[in-house]
């Protein structure tokens, strides 16, 4: 992560006041994550304002919130205190280019509208086995409004799901259309990849 990537976000958020606004949680979350029972552990990377951070913990889920924004971390921390969730949530500001987590650390963890494929190998070893890896981003589509989206951030049609062929059950997969709130109207994919025994 370079200065120039976190004064960027940093800037982002600062300028960009929907970026602030609350916004509803993955719809995954709901469909996917069970309650917690009482000593679940989730990692959400990229976790910016902490939309689904706040939603894990509302299901007694304890989570470790990262980002590389300070100013995102701390828009989560204050809707998490005003949510009477922040107890359950660590925040901390990392480079995710380098990010790797300990192993076998996580129930779950969730990766929302943000495409490293180098992160997701990087963090599968600290997934539990039994334990789920969520991911919902952005794919190339010739309808996408954004046109001058980098492509490096973009999946290929089917992509997703091949980046958990091994060591996983694929529960769920699917490709749409992006929420209405979004800024920009895009199409996405998202896996729900259980992690088998080693």
């Amino acid at each position: 992560m370079s200065q120039r990537d976190q004064e960027k976000w940093d800037r982002k958020y600062l300028e960009n006041p929907a970026l602030r606004e609350p916004r509803p949680p993955l719809g995954l979350i709901d469909t996917w994550v069970p309650p917690s029972d009482g000593n679940s552990h989730a990692l959400d990377l990229a976790c910016g304002t902490g939309r689904n951070a706040i939603a894990l913990a509302r299901k007694g889920w304890e989570v470790e919130a990262v980002d590389l924004s300070p100013v995102a971390l701390q828009i989560l921390t204050e809707a998490a205190e005003a949510a009477g969730v922040l107890p359950s949530i660590r925040t901390e500001m990392i480079d995710l280019e380098t990010f790797r987590p300990p192993e076998n650390s996580y129930d779950l963890i969730l990766k929302a509208n943000y495409l490293d494929r180098s992160l997701i190998r990087r963090t599968i070893p600290a997934l539990r086995p039994g334990g789920l890896y969520i991911v919902e981003t952005y794919m190339h589509h010739a309808d996408n409004a954004k046109k001058d989206a980098n492509p490096d951030y973009l999946l290929a049609p089917g992509e997703l799901k091949t980046l958990f062929a091994e060591g996983f059950e694929i529960l769920y997969y699917d490709e749409f259309w992006n929420e209405s709130y979004e800024m920009y109207r895009m199409r996405k994919q998202a896996v729900v990849a259980k992690k088998l025994s080693a």
